[in-house]
């Protein structure tokens, strides 16, 4: 059995002008989501045994984050620079790649290949992962390649607007 955990990584900031697209930092709003999510991950019992998140600053300080609350060791974030500006295809050759001993996985990235990818990997469609979303797909497949070749059920879809007024 394998659990995918796809997050969006949080709200960005557009206010510097003269910063690449890579480069660009997590807003107010997103250092706050951030860690709500990971709070909420801890609450529900999601521990992965391994984050995979693009290395643009925006994703890893998501990343970061989000280890922080989940008390997972930021120095075993492992960075794959082909999931900033990804396509879905080439998010699912990373996660075909995935090494097997791992049965929890979260993958931090952008959109739009992180929606494309909940649509084509799960049971339940949706129109946009919001930004630090999470869509949960579990599997009964055995290796991280198997789990394209078939259809996986959403075990949930969540974010940090659901979680506003929560008392952690």
């Amino acid at each position: 059995m394998k659990t995918l955990y796809l997050v969006r990584h949080a709200k960005s900031s557009w206010k510097y002008d003269n910063l690449d697209d890579f480069e660009r930092p997590l807003n107010k709003r997103g250092h706050h989501d951030a860690p709500v999510m990971g709070k909420q991950f801890k609450k529900l019992g999601i521990l992965p045994q391994l984050i995979v998140s693009s290395p643009a600053n925006r994703a890893a300080t998501t990343a970061r984050l989000i280890a922080e609350q989940l008390d997972y060791d930021e120095e075993q974030i492992r960075y794959h620079a082909a999931i900033y500006e990804a396509s879905v295809n080439t998010l699912l050759e990373i996660v075909a790649t995935l090494p097997s001993e791992y049965d929890e996985v979260m993958l931090i990235g952008h959109n739009p290949a992180m929606t494309e990818l909940a649509n084509v990997l799960g049971d339940r469609q949706i129109g946009n992962l919001p930004t630090c979303g999470v869509y949960a797909i579990q599997s009964d497949a055995r290796t991280w390649r198997q789990l394209s070749s078939r259809r996986n059920r959403c075990l949930f879809v969540d974010k940090p607007k659901d979680h506003i007024n929560t008392d952690f």
